[in-house]
């Protein structure tokens, strides 16, 4: 069966995973760390696209962001996948691919679900029992959201504004909000809809988001569709 095309769709968030191939590490350095990170916002700038949250883990990273136009999304990873491959390659002396393939995303509905996927971002590096806290770890948004440094490639999306009147009050909602956690259905949901490519949100979003995409968007429900009864006189 034919892959369905990646769902981009212009001012909507969309949460982004790019794996390494076999799970390799795709970081030697730190060095390594600040080169994806200065790809990601040179390429997005260029790309027109918002990216509101990250963190680079050892062997993949997630991103969450809101394109512009549609083709800016598919645009930003594809270059930003092209140079750091050739940056790594060259520094480790190696060849071949780096990645587990093309990178694998969703469509979220806001409301529902972006600063859900946002902590879900920022725990990661907990969940892989990397640090006790998300403050103790560098390469991820957290900082910026809680006032530690100004990251120059975050760009805080609407909903995070409304978190608070000045900047102390949304930073302190936001590591509260962070400290909350994620309830497990809603952590394995943006999981599996991000590795299976299907818009994640509740019925009448996704209902809604396939109206403006000739894409499918939501998967089938399996077996055969109910026959039609006859009528009985």
């Amino acid at each position: 069966m034919a892959r369905l095309p990646r769902l981009s769709l212009s001012g909507y968030p969309h949460h982004i995973i790019q794996r390494g191939n076999n799970r390799q590490a795709i970081f030697a350095s730190a060095a390594d760390y600040r080169h994806l990170l200065d790809l990601l916002r040179t390429h997005a700038r260029e790309c027109q696209v918002a990216v509101h949250s990250y963190v680079l883990m050892s062997n993949h990273f997630h991103v969450l962001l809101t394109p512009q136009e549609a083709e800016g999304l598919p645009r930003m990873m594809q270059a930003v996948g092209r140079s750091y491959v050739q940056y790594f390659n060259r520094k480790q002396e190696r060849t071949g691919t780096l990645w587990e393939g093309r990178y694998r995303s969703t469509v979220l509905q806001t409301e529902r679900y972006l600063l859900q996927c946002m902590a879900y971002i920022d725990l990661n590096p907990v969940r892989a029992g990397m640090v006790a806290g998300p403050q103790d770890y560098a390469w991820s948004s957290y900082a910026h959201y809680t006032g530690v440094r100004v990251d120059p490639l975050v760009s805080p999306h609407p909903l995070y504004w409304e978190m608070g009147n000045t900047p102390f009050a949304r930073e302190a909602a936001y590591q509260a909000w962070v400290q909350s956690g994620v309830d497990g259905v809603a952590q394995q949901a943006l999981t599996d809809a991000t590795l299976s490519g299907w818009a994640l949100g509740e019925p009448d979003f996704v209902a809604d988001l396939q109206k403006r995409t000739g894409r499918r968007i939501s998967k089938s429900k399996a077996g055969r569709p109910p026959m039609a009864l006859p009528d009985i006189p």
